[in-house]
């Protein structure tokens, strides 16, 4: 059970942490509220939200890009990292995921029913039987495991270009990489909007 428990911790983390789409100002705050919102989810609906935003199929040929739904004139921070199968072996994670969720209802709610714990035959069926479900989970939880490193590797670069100068002058100046100028992003657009709305009187 203390597997499960840890199997379950891990999925909850990186169904909190894989994406996040929302106001950049608002980062923390938003993130907070995913992190509580997972937390009372069961292992089935975390499983269902793992599978096909984190865990996905390869696809061949250019990534296309999904258009972000997002007020106007607001700082915008859509990301999203995923662990990108073949369709074999999509298959196969979606099918060990799911069968996760069977085993640890099975241990919790049946597992008494399932076994004669009153006699030594009984014990040791059951025994046996626990001995196969840790093996199971400890390669499930291994699996999850190297997914989750992925996605800490992904989010450390990511880290890594938003703290260098070239994103500050893009997130803070609207200054793109390309030196175009995005005039919404830029700081004298930004202070005039300011000051419309700070000494704008009936429009």
């Amino acid at each position: 059970m203390l597997r499960v428990q840890q199997y379950e911790q891990l999925i909850k983390a990186m169904v909190a942490h894989h994406g996040f789409s929302g106001p950049i100002l608002e980062v923390e705050r938003a993130r907070a509220a995913q992190i509580d919102g997972t937390a009372r989810k069961t292992l089935g609906t975390l499983i269902g939200d793992l599978v096909g935003t984190y865990v996905v199929v390869e696809k061949n040929g250019p990534i296309e890009n999904t258009p972000i739904k997002s007020p106007e004139n607001v700082n915008w921070l859509d990301m999203q990292t995923s662990v990108a199968l073949s369709d074999v072996d999509f298959a196969q994670a979606e099918r060990e995921l799911k069968e996760m969720v069977g085993l640890r209802n099975n241990l919790v709610h049946h597992f008494i029913e399932q076994h004669d714990i009153s006699s030594v035959d009984g014990c040791s069926r059951a025994q046996d039987a626990l001995v196969t479900a840790y093996s199971r989970i400890d390669k499930n939880l291994a699996q999850l495991r190297e997914w989750a490193k992925e996605m800490k590797n992904l989010q450390q670069a990511m880290s890594d270009v938003m703290q260098s100068e070239g994103f500050t002058d893009w997130l803070v100046n609207g200054i793109a990489p390309d030196d175009t100028l995005d005039w919404n992003a830029s700081d004298i657009v930004r202070a005039l909007r300011e000051a419309y709305r700070t000494l704008a009187t009936d429009g």
